[in-house]
C-alpha cells in the first residue's frame, strides 16, 4: 500500500499542494527528500515526504491525503508509517512544522505523541508572497513539533 516514489515517476504535486501553498515552496525540499505514496488500487491517494536533517532526526516535510479519501484514517496510517520507518532506520526523533492556526493538524500531531518544541516567528509572513489563512485566521508563525522515538 505504501511505497517509495519511483525515480522516473511524476511527483504528485496535486497532493503535496494540499499541505503546502506553492510548487515553489515544495521544490525547495522535495528534490532532497524521500517521497512515499499510498495507493488504493492503482490510484495514489496519499503522500508523505521525509528528509533526514541530522544523523538522529528526520523531518516530515509534507503529508497529505486526497480530499476524496480524507476522514478514513489514511493520514494517521501514513504518520504511523513515517514513525515506523524512521525507527527502523535508526532515527531517534521526528520533527514536523505546521501553522499556528492549524488547529486540526496540531490536535492530530499531539494525539500521535508529538510535542511543540519551537516557534518560528513570522515564518508564513516572511516566506510566502500571499497571506495564507486556515480556519479564518492568517498564518503567521510555524509551530515545530517533535516526537522522540526511543
Amino acid at each position: 500500500m505504501v511505497r517509495q516514489l519511483y525515480e522516473n515517476e511524476k511527483i504528485p504535486y496535486h497532493l503535496l499542494l494540499l499541505a503546502d501553498e506553492t510548487i515553489e515552496a515544495i521544490n525547495k525540499y522535495v528534490h532532497r527528500s524521500d517521497i512515499y505514496v499510498y495507493e488504493r488500487g492503482h490510484q495514489i491517494v496519499g503522500v508523505y515526504v521525509q528528509q533526514p536533517i541530522s544523523n538522529d532526526t528526520v523531518e516530515i516535510k509534507n503529508i497529505a491525503v486526497d480530499t476524496q479519501w480524507q476522514g478514513q484514517g489514511i493520514g494517521t496510517f501514513l504518520l504511523r508509517e513515517v514513525t515506523a520507518e524512521a525507527r527502523a532506520k535508526g532515527f531517534k526523533k521526528i520533527v514536523v512544522g505546521t501553522g499556528d492556526a492549524a488547529i486540526k493538524q496540531l490536535y492530530w500531531y499531539q494525539k500521535e505523541g508529538f510535542e511543540i518544541f519551537e516557534i518560528l516567528e513570522r515564518f508564513f509572513l516572511d516566506n510566502y508572497p500571499d497571506p495564507i489563512y486556515e480556519n479564518g485566521i492568517q498564518l503567521k508563525h510555524m509551530l515545530r513539533l517533535k516526537k522522540e522515538l526511543e
